[in-house]
């Protein structure tokens, strides 16, 4: 293991995804990969540019250094810049990404810490101590820092705050001999770091500031400003490599992305549905008559209600015969209507605490997420993997006898993760007990479960008017699968 050159002066800087945790526990594991590697990769273009140095990345934790292997001019300064375009990057990807990765994707910021080192050879009244640069033997060796520098950059992070560049008094005064004073400001109160007792430490203020040059008198040149803000490049998502069509360049609203996303899920499991169709298609007139007495009884959604539910019976032969759901287009006109869809329930949901869009769009991704749990693999269920098809390919017909049908029955997964979507539509934010006691118009209509029931009424409603027809086709052609569908909805 090899140390640094006494000379070496460096500025280390670590920067930690705010939020990562919960989000990380709603999604698969190849959601997680695929959002690492876009910010990262985008940092590593944005170090590229700047000259920084990449140390290593652990987990959600993203390590550069300025100033190694070769020196560099204003450190400091390079790092703050680097960061600040960090920031930035990360708000960009992580908005397109929530089309792609669903809700909270875009809700995800940086806490970052900079801190500034210089060894404690060379005379400086703010040196923090001496850093040791090696690769450890041993398997999968990696390049990697040791020493009390980055113990407290990584404390500069730790404490810092969503959204902001936290900088260590050695590194706010390397600023401030350089004539950047503007660009920095004190935190309110010190902070406590472990290891080191209270430091006072200082935010990096937000693309605004600007250092202003005097101007040099005798030769006229006018003054210069240098400023925080640099030049940088905007890359689209298939640039990154993550393969989404999606014209994500257009400006979107929150509430855009997440239709967007449950739009993508929902065309999944319409891709499955159609890949498991058989031959059998209704008479048109007879599945819209069909369509009209449903909900007309004059009874309420409750009333509807059944303990049990039959699901459809499975046939080996059927099973092995579906078509790769990949390969199936559900088509423009159908995809059109079901973002069309999407929008409006998305527009008829309040703007209340756990019963807004954004709150059905978690359940959705719990739901979604809970559907590929339902069998787990490996774990003495059972379930054999077939030797003659393709590696890790298990045996649909011992699955669907584990899952009780549920995984081999797209329309079932289809109105589950459709109920999620729906089930808070036009929720008044107050519990039912209170809407009865109002005696609300719903209530009295509904008398129990009046928020829920008035939800599935509205949703359903709108799905069964002309304008979503194709949407419709793609969800059941056959009277007995409208009615499946109806009843899975109801119980969900």
């Amino acid at each position: 293991m090899a140390s640094m050159a006494a000379s070496v002066i460096l500025t280390l800087k670590g920067t930690n995804i705010a939020g990562f945790t919960a989000w990380s526990s709603a999604r698969e594991p190849h959601q997680v990969f695929v959002l690492l590697e876009a910010i990262y990769g985008a940092f590593d273009k944005i170090a590229y540019r700047h000259s920084v140095f990449k140390v290593e990345t652990v987990g959600d934790c993203y390590v550069a250094a300025v100033g190694l292997p070769e020196p560099v001019d204003k450190h400091a300064l390079v790092a703050c810049k680097f960061a600040q375009d960090c920031l930035k990057k990360m708000k960009e990807v992580t908005l397109k990404l929530e089309v792609m990765l669903g809700p909270d994707t875009g809700d995800l910021d940086l806490r970052t810490g900079i801190h500034r080192f210089r060894t404690n050879t060379v005379p400086y009244r703010h040196f923090s101590g001496q850093v040791t640069a090696g690769v450890l033997r041993g398997e999968r060796s990696r390049f990697q820092l040791f020493g009390d520098t980055m113990n407290t950059a990584s404390r500069m992070e730790h404490t810092g705050e969503r959204n902001r560049i936290q900088l260590s008094q050695t590194t706010a005064h390397l600023l401030t001999e350089a004539g950047f004073f503007q660009w920095i400001m004190p935190r309110g109160n010190k902070i406590y770091v472990k290891g080191k007792g209270n430091m006072q430490t200082y935010w990096l203020r937000q693309s605004k500031a600007r250092k202003v040059k005097q101007p040099d008198l005798k030769s006229g040149i006018p003054p210069v400003e240098e400023s925080l803000d640099t030049e940088e490049e905007s890359d689209t998502l298939d640039e990154m490599g993550l393969g989404f069509d999606g014209d994500t360049d257009q400006v979107m609203t929150k509430i855009e992305r997440l239709v967007e996303w449950n739009v993508e899920v929902l065309t999944s499991l319409l891709q499955q549905i159609i890949a498991s169709r058989g031959g059998v298609v209704d008479d048109i007139g007879t599945l819209y008559s069909a369509e009209k007495k449903i909900g007309s009884g004059g009874g309420t959604v409750l009333d509807e209600f059944t303990p049990i539910i039959s699901l459809k019976r499975l046939e080996a032969e059927d099973l092995r015969a579906r078509r790769r759901p990949s390969s199936i287009e559900i088509g423009d006109e159908a995809k059109s209507q079901l973002r069309n869809y999407l929008s409006q329930i998305a527009g008829m949901y309040r703007d209340n605490p756990f019963h807004n869009f954004q709150h059905a769009s978690h359940v959705t991704a719990s739901v979604k997420k809970l559907l590929t749990r339902i069998v787990k693999l490996g774990e003495g269920n059972g379930l054999a993997e077939s030797i003659h098809r393709k590696a890790n390919d298990v045996n649909l017909v011992e699955l669907a006898g584990h899952s009780y049908g549920i995984t081999s029955d797209p329309l079932t997964q289809f109105a589950v993760v459709f109920s999620a979507i729906i089930h808070d539509v036009d929720h008044p934010g107050v519990p039912n007990a209170q809407l009865v006691k109002e005696q609300t118009r719903n209530a009295q209509i509904y008398k129990k479960s009046v928020a829920e029931q008035n939800s599935v009424e509205l949703a359903w409603g709108m799905l069964m008017s002309a304008e979503y027809s194709a949407l419709r086709a793609c969800i059941y052609q056959t009277e007995s699968d409208l009615r499946r569908f109806r009843q899975l909805v109801v119980n969900t």
